[in-house]
């Protein structure tokens, strides 16, 4: 399965101090390389909680990327929570020591100035973790059980999750077929299309379809897109192979109901 999870941690993207810029470039990122994202989790910087849904999280088996919380200062739990999760200890990674250090020496610091000694928890892993390099400052992430933990900055965890599916996934990269087909339907309630929908599922196995509503919006030259319903079909693998056949189905029951149609997103 070329699925992957991610799990976005921090109080600050929770409570509206910073925005999101994980969501939009990990679903980017996987589709670019025929890979799919499956589901995602916003997390606070709770302990409990993120011992709870990471031991959840290892239990089900996908490659997750996990962003967040893996800094040195108090309000940091993640690398704590995911040793837990796993009933590890935590135990300091030498060569990521050793990255720390050259960071600590490059600003002028001596290795036993305190700063350094709280710069170093960020090598604290739990036991048997692998690092996940990092580009931007060197100072790394880690990987463990197919959970690969980066800092919540974009700039540095992003190249990152970019290195982890090059070295890793490589192989899985566009190997599953996918396919969609949609169409703006204009004029029809959701309660007289939702039987079309059954029917394709239930004779196209492997065909899944969506209906998403909307009401309508002002285009900037003036002119309005009446209220109206996206309709779609999807499909992966094998199913591919009945998408036209389905959709041709689709087109003339919408035509039959007297719904007017227009090309849609895709």
């Amino acid at each position: 399965m070329n699925a992957f999870n991610l799990i976005i941690i921090g109080d600050e993207i929770l409570h509206g101090s910073r925005q999101d810029k994980h969501f939009a470039f990990f679903k980017s990122l996987l589709e670019s390389r025929g890979l799919k994202l499956n589901q995602v989790q916003y997390l606070p910087d709770e302990p409990d909680l993120l011992v709870r849904q990471l031991r959840r999280s290892f239990s089900d088996g996908l490659p997750t990327f996990v962003t967040g919380g893996i800094g040195s200062t108090p309000d940091d739990h993640t690398r704590q929570a995911a040793a837990a999760a796993l009933d590890l200890p935590v135990v300091r990674h030498p060569e990521a020591a050793k990255f720390i250090e050259a960071v600590t020496l490059k600003r002028g610091e001596p290795l036993d100035a305190p700063e350094h000694a709280q710069r170093l928890k960020m090598g604290d892993f739990p036991a048997g973790a692998k690092l996940v390099p990092n580009p931007f400052n060197n100072i790394a992430g880690f990987s463990i059980r197919e959970h690969y933990f980066f800092p919540g900055f974009p700039v540095m965890a992003h190249p990152m999750a970019e290195w982890v599916l090059d070295t890793y996934y490589a192989d899985r990269f566009n190997q599953t077929e996918r396919g969609s087909r949609s169409v703006y339907v204009f004029g029809q309630p959701e309660s007289r299309v939702a039987p079309i929908m059954e029917y394709v599922e239930r004779t196209y196995p492997g065909v899944r379809s969506y209906s998403l509503p909307s009401v309508g919006w002002q285009n900037a030259d003036g002119t309005a897109v009446k209220p109206h319903i996206e309709f779609g079909i999807k499909a992966e693998g094998g199913a591919c192979r009945d998408l036209d056949k389905a959709w041709d189905e689709v087109l003339q029951r919408l035509r039959k109901l007297g719904a007017e149609l227009k090309d849609g997103a895709g």
